[in-house]
């Protein structure tokens, strides 16, 4: 907003980021945070999860079973060569990779669309979420950068749930089983083979801290990454005409170095510990093998228990890796995770108060008591505000840039509370009534218009979504908009573009004054609402919104004091005081009021002693600077 100096960001990525305290979990945080992923979703998932775990149950059971079948059949077939035995042994062996292939496909298709739902539910939740946070967390939030990380964060709720449902349900009873199967063929054999577990647990417990700290930086960098992407696309009209190319061109590619770097630094944290479990693993299988030939060969045991451990061994090799995989994978999901519930925990510094009432405006009369206000750590903006704004009336302000005019457009929608004092419409405090209703009576047209994607008709439906095509078409005839329209591709029904790329700065802040005209609103705020259109538009809408304003209370904001010389009520703003109020005839009556000064330096505008599109302020600077060096010549 104008007028506002640069506050200090308060988002809680970038504190997390310049504190790497805020980077270390406590022990029973991966616990903490699956709880409460589990307590907000399990009821609805139950029947799926009890599928999927029933599927892992089915292919733990499988492959225990495929280890100690091979010994049977290497006593039986091949030792004690007893054909009758082929048959069963086959048949086992098929039965238990036919149901293995079933139960697999059936626990991925599972855990897939459980996957899938949670990100699409979390996905909508955190933007309910961002709707209800003030204005206040936006302008402190660059929103490529939000909507970049709410996306690559998402996906860790997601993780969290599938790794530990994969890993108890399957890893986990998969070990169990073949370990089982161990011990029933050899218990010494099995006690020495799980000698390799102290070292390979000592490797999770490393990797895990380094993992963590690495990808929270990884999420951020790319975040800003793709922010910084999005922000170049949208402003490429500026880009290309200040020749920003290059020197944009070199921030992307340092943001995508850093990406890569921390990207290729988490792979390499990530599989050290491939080498160090094939090492132990390896460790133990051929430990287990020399001992084993030696006992068939010296001793003369049959070989089918040696083969059965050997297979249990070989077998529990894959689920023990996954498992310990799983712990760095954890880490980084995680990570997103914890984020992703940092942005949901955030509380709306502006809720509606406990016993807040549905509004309900009849003459829309606007009064301001006292009021002050100022942002975080700034100087006040606005100090005491008294004025009235008649209902039915055009009540207009003015003032130079930073006097507080929109901020006083902002307070009267509640983007923000008053620090002191109080705003009223038809005697009702509006903070004791709900911001849906308050701004449900109101329209508003802002000095920046923006459209949203869609098609031409979908924007000005926004203003009421139950508005029909007639009074649609109604409201672009009354902006001035109707015969732009109809002369696009599809009519009403083309398509905007990317904030409405593909129209003109007139042809959108019309689009939006028609949004606002359908909104039927008891009370109508135009923000410098004509400072896109040329001259002769102006006048059209002017026009046209001067019919628009007849019985609804008008607040306007503008530069040009030709839109607001007919206004029923004028107040002059100066560093966030009203420093006089009335109509343009009683101000214009004292010579040296501030408002007749601004009403000069227009005129001199209208000669073109200065630039006719600059505001008033900048007239104003314009006309000093000429006149000083008029009176040295």
């Amino acid at each position: 907003m104008p007028g506002r100096g640069k506050r200090k960001p308060t988002k809680p990525s970038d504190l997390t980021l310049q504190n790497p305290n805020k980077l270390k979990a406590s022990p029973g945080e991966v616990t903490a945070v699956l709880r409460r992923i589990l307590a907000e979703n399990s009821h609805d998932y139950r029947w799926s999860y009890v599928t999927a775990v029933v599927c892992s149950l089915i292919v733990s059971g499988t492959t225990a079973f495929t280890a100690w079948i091979m010994a049977p059949m290497v006593n039986q077939i091949f030792y004690e060569r007893r054909g009758d035995a082929i048959v069963w042994i086959c048949a086992g062996f098929m039965a238990a990779f036919v149901l293995r292939g079933f139960a697999g496909y059936g626990q991925a298709v599972t855990l897939a669309r459980i996957g899938n739902n949670l990100v699409a539910r979390y996905q909508k939740r955190i933007f309910d979420h961002l709707m209800k946070l003030g204005v206040g967390f936006f302008n402190d939030t660059r929103s490529g950068r939000l909507a970049a990380q709410v996306n690559e964060n998402v996906g860790g709720i997601r993780d969290l749930l599938s790794l530990t449902l994969t890993s108890i349900a399957r890893d986990a009873v998969t070990l169990v089983g073949l370990l089982g199967v161990m011990v029933y063929q050899d218990p010494v054999l099995s006690l020495s083979s799980l000698l390799i577990g102290p070292p390979l647990i000592w490797a999770v417990v490393y990797l895990q801290r380094r993992v963590r700290r690495i990808t929270r930086e990884s999420v951020l960098i790319n975040s800003r990454l793709i922010g910084a992407v999005q922000e170049a696309t949208q402003g490429i009209a500026i880009v290309k005409a200040f020749t920003m190319e290059d020197e944009l061109s070199g921030r992307i590619s340092k943001l995508a170095n850093d990406a890569e770097q921390r990207s290729n630094k988490i792979a390499r944290v990530s599989e050290r510990l491939s080498p160090i479990s094939d090492m132990l693993a390896g460790l133990a299988v051929t430990s287990v093998i020399a001992y084993s030939g030696y006992r068939a060969l010296v001793l003369g045991q049959p070989p089918g228990a040696v083969f059965s451990f050997i297979t249990a061994l070989i077998l529990a090799y894959d689920p023990a890796r996954r498992l310990a995989r799983m712990q760095v994978g954890m880490e980084r999901a995680l990570v997103n995770a914890r984020m992703i519930y940092e942005l949901l925990d955030l509380e709306p510094k502006q809720g509606d108060a406990p016993d807040a009432a549905q509004a309900h405006f009849t003459t829309g009369e606007v009064r301001f008591n006292k009021v002050s206000f100022r942002y975080v750590e700034e100087a006040p903006v606005l100090q005491g505000l008294s004025f009235v704004a008649a209902a039915g009336k055009m009540t207009a302000v003015i003032g130079a840039s930073g006097a507080g005019k929109t901020t006083l457009v902002a307070l009267l929608q509640r983007f923000y509370d008053v620090e002191d004092g109080t705003i009223e419409i038809d005697g009702q405090d509006i903070s004791k009534v709900t911001k849906q209703s308050l701004r449900s009576s109101i329209a508003y047209v802002s000095q920046a218009p923006y459209l949203f994607e869609g098609t031409i008709r979908d924007n000005i439906r926004y203003g009421r979504p139950s508005a029909t095509d007639a009074e649609i078409e109604e409201a672009a005839r009354l902006a001035a908009a109707d015969e732009f329209i109809r002369q696009q591709p599809q009519g009403y029904d083309t398509p905007v573009g990317e904030n409405g790329a593909t129209l003109s700065g007139g042809q959108r802040q019309r689009v939006s004054i028609a949004r606002a005209i359908v909104r039927q609103a008891p009370i109508l705020l135009l923000d410098e609402a004509t400072s896109a259109l040329d001259n002769e538009a102006e006048a059209r809408v002017q026009q046209a919104l001067t019919k628009v304003m007849e019985g609804r209370t008008t607040i306007v904001i503008a530069h040009r004091l030709s839109t607001v010389v007919n206004a029923d009520h004028i107040i002059v703003l100066e560093q966030g005081h009203l420093v006089e109020e009335g109509t343009h005839a009683s101000l214009m009556a004292d010579p040296h009021s501030v408002y007749a000064r601004f009403h000069r330096i227009q005129g001199v505008k209208g000669l073109g002693l200065v630039d006719d599109s600059a505001p008033v302020e900048t007239a104003v600077q314009d006309l000093e600077t000429q006149t000083i060096a008029g009176s040295k010549t």
